[in-house]
């Protein structure tokens, strides 16, 4: 039995003056009303209305459990109003996490943006670096990863992009332009420190045959787990490093960086926003994450522009 189906038509019984009127405020049939309150009345041991052709009357434990019926119900209408407040309304607290690179130059540009859009949705961003992240303490958490990416989290994907090889003008003029993937090895590579080892190995991929790949062997004169450190390496002449396509594309555009072995590329990656869960999502989750998805592929439209053109 339904206990709150029969406790809602019981109480609809007595509002509306009996089983016909009910049914038709409740969108049910005659039938079921009656059903249950009968079935309510079987579950309680006692009779809650007398019957008569004509009409319906309290028994006096139907007029005591009544009054203890409307006030249960009304608590859990309004339970369902406050936590449908917090569901619906584009206000509240959005609770973001998010690493580094991606705090400050994926989240940190849109800030702005989103305020003026949903001035009443604040944001709270922790930024930090998880091997596995805490998903389920925030409403949102970014995350990088490979295309090969398989992971058992609730994640949207945002955006697909590629990592491409950068040097600064200063450094190409004074150890020349590479004109082909081997020549990496007679360059100062600035490299990101993977999560175990150190490879000297450096795969490249054909941006325009998926199938063809290369290895070159290299020695970095800089391992850092830091994108902006070696991005700024890369700035002040250092050597040859790796970004992605949009963290890129502000440098390509006014010439402080420039791409080097065009299409060649050092991966694939894919940016996530994982959720806690699939259901009971927050309206300001939800136009959080397409504004997020919206500016991000924007950006990175404009980036690939960009560097078509370098």
């Amino acid at each position: 039995m339904d206990r709150l189906a029969s406790m809602r038509a019981f109480q609809k019984v007595i509002d509306e003056g009996g089983f016909a009127a009910a049914a038709r405020a409740l969108d049910m049939s005659p039938a079921v009303v009656t059903r249950l309150v009968a079935d309510l009345e079987e579950h309680l041991g006692t009779r809650l209305l007398h019957r008569t052709t004509r009409r319906v009357s309290l028994t006096e434990a139907g007029d005591a459990y009544l009054d203890r019926v409307r006030l249960i119900l009304l608590e859990l209408d309004e339970a369902h109003a406050l936590v449908s407040s917090h569901t619906s309304e584009l206000a509240g607290v959005l609770h973001l996490l998010a690493p580094p690179v991606l705090a400050t130059h994926v989240l940190a540009p849109l800030v702005s943006g989103f305020r003026q859009a949903y001035p009443k949705i604040l944001l709270d961003i922790d930024v930090e670096s998880h091997r596995e992240p805490p998903i389920e303490d925030y409403d949102i958490t970014l995350m990088g990863a490979s295309d090969s990416f398989d992971a058992n989290v609730i994640a949207r994907k945002v955006i697909s992009t590629e990592a491409i090889l950068l040097a600064s003008p200063d450094y190409l003029k004074r150890r020349g332009v590479p004109h082909s993937p081997e020549e990496l090895g007679q360059h100062d590579c600035l490299r990101l420190k993977p999560a175990t080892g150190r490879s000297r190995s450096w795969r490249l991929l054909h941006a325009l045959d998926v199938d063809r790949h290369i290895d070159i062997d290299v020695q970095p004169v800089l391992w850092a787990n830091h994108n902006d450190t070696l991005m700024h390496a890369a700035l002040d002449g250092a050597g040859i490093t790796s970004s992605t396509v949009e963290l890129a594309a502000p440098l390509l555009q006014n010439g402080d960086l420039v791409r080097v072995l065009n299409p060649w590329i050092t991966g694939r990656l894919t940016m996530y926003a994982a959720l806690p869960s699939r259901k009971f999502m927050p309206r300001r989750t939800q136009v959080f994450l397409d504004y997020l998805t919206e500016q991000t592929r924007m950006r990175v439209g404009s980036a690939l522009a960009t560097c078509e053109s370098c």
